[in-house]
């Protein structure tokens, strides 16, 4: 049996310790935030945030992360009120398919934690998350707009 704490609920999973975190949150904990995207912690749909850090859960075995503190998309908002980079990301009609974007906002998150007020090349060194459909400026629009509006929350 493996402990974790997701979006702040402790919870806990009977799995393999080697199954990808990916699998055990949206196969075993029904959080379907991250998504499978390639398999092999290129692509950063799957990026969810581990003590604040991002990482890439497709290639985290879920032993590696036990006790440890998971946010994913679903937990960013907190009671009802959206996370600034969730708000410039409607804002700014950042998403077309959507796919990836949980995981872009989860990388934005950790990238203002650290980098309150990012420049461009900031960002453009820090997500490397890829978008099929090319949403890159208005990422980082959305970024600009999210440091200006409140300072990073701690997730």
């Amino acid at each position: 049996m493996i402990r974790l704490v997701v979006n702040g609920q402790a919870r806990q999973a009977d799995v393999e310790p080697e199954m990808p975190l990916l699998w055990v949150l949206r196969d075993e904990l029904d959080v379907k935030g991250p998504k499978y995207g390639c398999g092999i912690a290129q692509c950063g749909s799957c990026t969810v945030l581990l003590d604040g850090a991002p990482v890439r859960s497709c290639s985290v075995p879920v032993s590696a992360v036990a006790g440890k503190k998971i946010t994913t998309i679903e937990g960013l908002a907190q009671n009802g009120v959206m996370h600034p980079v969730q708000k410039a990301w409607i804002d700014h009609e950042v998403p077309q398919c959507g796919y990836c974007q949980g995981g872009q906002m989860l990388a934005a998150v950790s990238l203002l934690q650290n980098k309150p007020k990012p420049t461009d090349a900031d960002i453009d060194a820090v997500m490397t998350n890829i978008c099929r459909c090319g949403t890159y400026a208005r990422i980082r629009t959305a970024i600009h707009a999210a440091a200006a509006a409140a300072p990073a929350k701690r997730v």
